[in-house]
């Protein structure tokens, strides 16, 4: 408890100290980028009288005067102008990419975000603060995590939930290329790396929901990522107690060939072995990514993206106890294991992509990606508990230890399970502005092979005091030993045993219109398009498929009324469909269910953007309610990030909710934000009422917070703090979830980072210096679960044979970590 304080005062005094350090330049750099994301050339970036062009590539970087606005004039022959004001730190390196356009002039400042993105309701990320960002599990999703309406509470995991959706339910493009997760991941500890490497990424936007038809096929949210196309050689290297990584970037002298490439290693022993369960853990995380990009000339462009990641996953328990209970009953919880577990996951994906611009009102892309995973999981583990009351008595010898033992008991675990998949998809996209570029056209139809094949060997025996317990599932005799022998079978409590070959062919496409106009003196923007998306599963020992087809209709209008006050109203309907993936098809015993249905939502956004000033500082609030109805709803356990499906479509649901979130200057020049969200979600199965759903997480608060030491600008600080109330607790294998509806503990999580840079003053440096040679030199010190907060993710669920009760015994995350880390760029 003492440490506690000394923490959060420390970390208190640590955010509160302002004040201003006197230098006199900062840089801004980034790249011009059209409509359509490609770079623009000669674009005149202007201060005063200073001024500089875009080369090839789109890329600029001038120099400004620090601690004052200063506005920044980006003016095209065929484009409008963009204006942005900044107010920089001294020596400080902005990245600032805008997006000019011939519909409008954009204005903001320091973090702007463009009016194309904000009328349809997406939120735009800063590379540079999802790369400094202090997260056990670092990238992009981690903060994601802070937002409103975005749920996880599990940091070992990239996974995560959005307005009651599961893992499952979000869609995520690299360079408009869609990614997938593994199938066989069942604890966050096993994933290792998300599949984006952040040093290579440029842009990073998100929609919570009701976004647009161009998108595919899921229920809940959309993560587009772009890849940065480089502008020059250089380098960035990352060394910790968790791992590494090392980016390389470079173009060639004619302009035409650029790439990028990242090779990271992971290693998360040093936040497993904070957990209760003691291991012997040896894991290897190891990811390879490459984007080639190629310009032939102005019209044509070609890309490339590849990826090859190995995980090998070995763990070998070896003892647990978990206290519980109340202060007047407390339980513990020991565990004593034999056996290992060895799995590995192995990836590679590879995506090639055309762009071809007819001319400025016509451009057109054609994709091609191959995803292949071969995945194993193989475990045997024995696990010996003892379920005992704790000794309390003050002064006693043995207080805190078991005194005794109330339920005695063995479980035996065993896994052999493969799945080798190949995803080939083919896709072609088209954009079309007509008249005299009023309106867009957007449209596209993709082919989809899905080539699954899987075995699955699971069971698991339990014994109490010496008999084993029958799975509540079958129907057996009567045991009247000795009289009479016994004449049933000898089943596991648990037992799944399928192999399955399956194929799924899908053809899917939608169209889109867009258009901005006037409603009196209001500016309005319109947006309705419609998705189709037809599939069939077919495979051995496949019979009775049917070929399904779904459409879903979009709509979205977002008006910006002519006041004083710079605000924005958008309402978005929709339909959003989720047509299975293999996994949904296949029920909790492996049989693969073809006909399942695609699941149905209908989504209800109503937002309010509001872009003012504080403290002469520019902030945002944001505000969405929403309501979504589900129908078809394929139902579904959680057990730490395995999802497992009934595959019957047997319910329906509801979510609905408000999201709120404020960011700006918090402190001058660096952008933090707050944000609230409020959720309920349930369903209801075969008519039998509702129920609370897996992920129904009530409240959430996140704050991401930025700050430097004015005394000592080369120190940064970087707060990351996360509260969730608890989700539901599950219940036992082959429980009816209606009769087990307790909820886990609240989620808390605070991480802080303390970055001392070592190339803050390099213009102050004489040439020659060693220093001058590095863009950005760090030492960082990282300290995660910093208030030591015990956070549960699920419940392992043990018998007393005495009493048969099932006790829900809380699963526990990590516990307070430090991690040092150096940082650097050339």
């Amino acid at each position: 408890m003492k440490t506690n304080k000394l923490l959060f005062t420390f970390l208190f005094l640590t955010l509160s100290i302002i004040a201003f350090a006197q230098n006199p330049t900062a840089k801004v750099a980034g790249i011009v980028l059209d409509e359509y994301n490609k770079p623009v050339e000669n674009v005149n970036v202007s201060y005063q009288t200073k001024t500089v062009n875009t080369d090839a590539n789109g890329f600029y970087s001038i120099t400004i005067p620090a601690n004052q606005n200063v506005v920044l004039v980006f003016t095209h022959t065929a484009l409008k102008k963009v204006t942005a004001t900044f107010n920089l730190k001294p020596n400080e390196n902005h990245e600032f990419h805008p997006i000019l356009s011939d519909k409008a002039e954009q204005l903001g400042e320091v973090v702007i975000t463009n009016s194309r993105k904000r009328v349809q309701g997406i939120t735009s990320v800063d590379p540079e603060t999802i790369r400094k960002n202090p997260s056990a599990m670092p990238g992009v999703e981690s903060v994601l995590k802070t937002f409103a309406g975005v749920n996880a509470n599990n940091e070992l995991s990239s996974g995560y939930n959005v307005r009651g959706g599961n893992y499952d339910e979000n869609l995520v493009y690299v360079n408009e290329i869609e990614v997938y997760r593994p199938f066989l991941i069942r604890s966050g500890q096993q994933e290792g790396l998300s599949f984006t490497n952040t040093d290579m990424v440029q842009n990073v936007d998100f929609s919570a929901g009701g976004f647009q038809a161009k998108y595919g096929d899921k229920l809940s949210s959309v993560l587009d990522i772009t890849y940065r196309k480089p502008t020059k050689f250089g380098m960035a290297a990352e060394a910790s107690f968790l791992g590494g990584s090392l980016t390389g970037e470079g173009i060639s002298k004619n302009k035409k060939w650029s790439a990028i490439t990242g090779v990271r290693f992971r290693d998360n022993s040093l936040l497993v072995n904070s957990q209760e369960t003691q291991t012997n853990y040896h894991p290897t995380y190891l990811d390879v990514q490459t984007n080639v990009n190629y310009k032939l000339n102005k019209k044509w462009e070609f890309s490339f993206l590849g990826n090859a990641s190995q995980n090998k996953y070995n763990y070998q328990p070896l003892t647990r106890q978990t206290n519980f209970g109340t202060i007047d009953e407390p339980i513990a919880l020991q565990v004593f294991y034999e056996g290992q577990e060895k799995d590995k996951y192995q990836t590679l994906f590879g995506a090639l992509k055309t762009t071809f611009t007819a001319n400025e009102n016509n451009n057109f892309r054609l994709i091609g990606s191959v995803y292949h995973t071969q995945e194993q999981e193989y475990f045997d583990i024995f696990a010996a508990y003892y379920l005992g009351e704790v000794d309390t008595n003050i002064g006693s010898e043995t207080l805190g230890q078991v005194t005794y033992n109330r339920g005695i008991g063995t479980q035996l675990n065993h896994a052999r399970n493969d799945l080798d998949a190949l995803i080939v998809n083919a896709e072609i996209k088209g954009t079309h502005q007509i008249n005299n570029k009023k309106h867009q056209i957007d449209w596209g139809f993709k082919y989809t092979r899905e080539n699954i094949r899987d075995r699955i060997v699971e069971w698991e025996v339990i014994d109490s005091a010496g008999f084993s317990i029958n799975p509540p599932i079958v129907t057996l005799p009567h045991n009247e030993q000795p009289y009479n022998p016994y004449t049933g079978p000898l089943v596991p409590y648990q037992n799944v045993r399928a192999t399955n070959f399956i194929d799924i062919n899908r053809l899917s496409g939608y169209g889109q219109w867009s258009t901005k106009t006037t409603l009196g003196s209001s500016q309005l923007w319109i947006n309705a398009g419609t998705r189709f998306h037809s599939w069939i599963v077919s495979g051995r020992g496949i019979t009775g498929a049917k070929q399904q087809t779904v459409f879903s209709p979009r709509a979205q209008l977002s008006l910006k009324p002519d006041w004083e006050k710079d605000m924005l109203f958008r309402l978005a309907v929709g339909y959003y469909h989720q047509p299975p993936f293999y996994r949904e098809l296949r029920d909790s015993l492996g049989t693969v269910r073809p006909n399942v249905k695609a699941q149905q939502s209908i989504h209800f956004v109503l937002s309010n953007d509001y872009n003012f000033k504080m403290n002469n500082r520019p902030f945002k609030l944001v505000t969405e309610a929403y309501y979504k109805t589900m129908t078809d709803v394929n139902t579904y356990t959680l057990e730490n990030v395995r999802i497992r499906y009934r595959a019957n479509n047997d319910a329906v649901a509801y979510a609905y909710g408000l999201d709120m979130r404020l960011n700006g200057e918090f402190v001058p020049g660096t952008e933090s934000w707050l944000s609230f969200g409020y959720m309920k979600t349930e369903e209801n199965q075969n008519d039998r009422g509702y129920i609370a759903r897996p992920t129904d997480q009530r409240l959430k608060f996140g704050i991401l917070f930025q700050d430097y030491m004015p005394n000592l600008p080369n120190m940064k600080l970087y707060l990351n703090l996360v509260y969730n109330t608890g989700l539901p607790g599950g219940s036992p294998s082959y429980a009816d979830a209606y009769t087990y509806q307790s909820r886990l503990r609240d989620y808390r999580r605070a991480d802080v980072g303390f970055s001392y840079v070592l190339t803050e003053r390099n213009n102050e440096r004489p040439e020659g210096h060693w220093l001058k040679k590095f863009q950005d030199l760090s030492i960082g010190f990282e300290i995660f679960n910093i208030f030591n907060n015990q956070n549960a993710i699920t419940n392992t669920w043990v018998r007393d044979v005495y009493t048969k009760n099932q006790y829900g015994i809380p699963n526990y995350m990590t516990t307070r970590v430090f991690n040092l880390k150096l940082t650097a760029k050339l």
